[in-house]
């Protein structure tokens, strides 16, 4: 009898929650949707990672003699002397090229700015091609150089000197972007102390301003270096054999897929090494500004006489960088347009570029908005790991995507081996993290209490979603998808290993005619392809101006 009251009073308590609990059914069913979806996002990212374990450990211990073999380590040395070459000069253009454009007198800086950034348009592929058509021991520049000066070849181009130049006058934007960010939010306070100091202008940037740039600096070298390790277009163009372009002559030769998966594991550790390197070099360092009240904007610094010295240095590198390519571009598509059937070939690879790029758009959307949500409604280990993994399809690059896919598809869906579907699947895998990253951002600047004033009045969790948060999201939303389908128009080895047989986009049509010296063929297609993935960067830059 004494135990009555105890069982009551227990009762009592847990019959509201209870209660509360069956007023809400659609709580725990969209909850287990969302880890569903979750765990099927997963999955797919977890595919490139377990088929690479699976074929090493299938090679067994001849996989130690893969990866010892002189030419794996010669490979290992290439690879990492083209990034870390690439990184530095980037580097070494980027910065000062971000301080004449953001804190100088510099003339028509604003126009120097969006011209400096542009590269970045550019395919690697396309970039190298133009470029060897021009630099070439034959190319346009030593035809126009013969009948004045007589010089019948210029110097090779090819191997680590073309893939050197390509690839740093593609991916300095990335730092200078990073940097040019940086000292536009830098507290102009700290530069004018150093002045009241007695130091120079000079010194003042060597021992103030750039150990505050540290941070924007990390951030752009890190993405040259991945930019670099990932690469296949300018470095099969140049012929340099890194391990992207190993990776794919050997699955082009049809031997023993273990030795390319092998190679693609080394591709893998060094990235994650390169991630590591990058999160444990950060430091403790302070970099926010601690007074109060608005930062001011930074007094532009007079040039003086050095203003026409940097004039031209900022003219010679968007010369190298933007100019000779467009000029080398349209040469090459003044002399296409002479071929009739030039024209009528860019239907068809358009159309099924603007096809998969469209549907991998919308199909890594959808994988990653149960990510986001996920990931900022439920915080917790799962969700953590979760973005993670999302986020780690940066490590791998299109090649090893590619061989994954190709092993699970002829292993255990033959159905689906060349297949659009397969091709699709690579393509989310690829580029889910930008999806994702989006998603998260504009989840973040919704307020959880809208959504809990929608259930309040009685919406279900996913009526919550349909009529509140996607409306609300749907700005950072649509961004993200642009980002993905251009960056899915631009793809190159995944789409050359996985598309089915005869399926041509304008990536491949590029390659095909490059790859053969038919220069003149790829400018047209190249140059829609540049029109096409910029398309959508540009509606939404026009919207955000309304």
């Amino acid at each position: 009898m004494s135990m009555l009251p105890a069982v009551a009073q227990r009762f009592r308590l847990t019959v509201p929650r209870l209660t509360a609990w069956v007023r809400r059914p659609a709580a725990a069913p969209a909850g287990l949707l969302l880890s569903l979806a979750g765990l099927l996002v997963a999955a797919l990212l977890l595919l490139t990672p377990v088929y690479l374990v699976i074929r090493t450990a299938g090679a067994g211990v001849a996989v130690w003699e893969i990866l010892l073999k002189p030419s794996t380590l010669a490979t290992l040395g290439r690879t990492l002397w083209l990034a870390g070459s690439v990184t530095l000069a980037a580097v070494v253009i980027a910065v000062p090229l971000a301080w004449l454009t953001a804190c100088t007198d510099l003339p028509g800086r604003r126009i120097w700015t969006i011209l400096a950034a542009l590269p970045l348009v550019l395919p690697s592929y396309v970039f190298a091609y133009l470029l060897a058509s021009i630099l070439g021991p034959r190319g346009l520049l030593q035809a126009a150089l013969e009948p004045l000066l007589g010089i019948s070849r210029l110097p090779n181009l090819y191997g680590f000197p073309g893939a050197f130049l390509a690839l740093t006058l593609m991916s300095y934007p990335y730092v200078f972007l990073s940097v040019r960010a940086g000292l536009r939010r830098l507290d102009p306070a700290l530069n004018e102390a150093a002045r009241s100091l007695g130091l120079s202008a000079g010194q003042a940037f060597w021992r103030v301003t750039l150990p505050q740039l540290r941070p924007a600096v990390m951030a752009g070298s890190l993405l040259v270096a991945l930019y670099v390790l990932r690469d296949f277009g300018a470095v099969t163009m140049m012929r340099y054999d890194t391990f992207t372009r190993i990776i794919y002559l050997q699955y082009r030769s049809f031997a023993d897929r273990s030795v390319a998966a092998s190679l693609a594991l080394v591709l893998v550790a060094l990235t994650a090494t390169l991630l590591y390197l990058e999160m444990r070099t950060r430091g403790r360092a302070q970099y926010a500004r601690r007074s109060a009240g608005a930062a001011r904007r930074m007094q532009p610094v007079p040039l003086g006489r050095w203003r026409w010295p940097a004039l031209a240095l900022v003219l010679a590198v968007v010369t190298l960088a933007l100019l000779l390519p467009a000029g080398g571009l349209l040469y090459w598509l003044g002399r296409g347009l002479g071929q009739p059937a030039t024209l009528q070939t860019l239907l068809t690879p358009a159309g099924n570029s603007l096809l998969v790029s469209l549907g991998a758009a919308l199909l890594a959307l959808l994988a990653a908005l149960p990510v986001a949500i996920l990931a900022v409604r439920h915080p917790g280990r799962w969700s953590q790991l979760l973005e993670r993994l999302a986020y780690a399809g940066f490590a791998l690059p299109g090649i090893v995507i590619a061989l994954a896919l190709v092993f699970f598809g002829a292993a255990y869906l033959p159905g689906l081996y060349q297949t659009l579907p397969l091709l699709l699947v690579a393509y989310v895998i690829l580029f889910v993290p930008q999806a994702v990253g989006a998603a998260r951002t504009s989840l973040l600047q919704v307020s959880p209490s809208l959504e809990e004033v929608g259930r309040s009045l009685g919406c279900t969790p996913a009526g919550v979603l349909r009529r509140i948060t996607l409306p609300l999201i749907r700005p950072g939303v649509a961004a993200g998808a642009a980002l993905v389908f251009l960056t899915c128009m631009k793809e190159l080895p995944a789409t050359l290993i996985l598309s089915p047989a005869g399926f041509r986009t304008l990536a491949t049509g590029v390659w095909a005619n490059i790859s053969e010296a038919f220069f003149a063929q790829a400018a047209a297609p190249a140059l829609l392809l540049i029109l096409l993935s910029s398309l959508p960067l540009a509606l939404l830059t026009l919207r955000d101006h309304e």
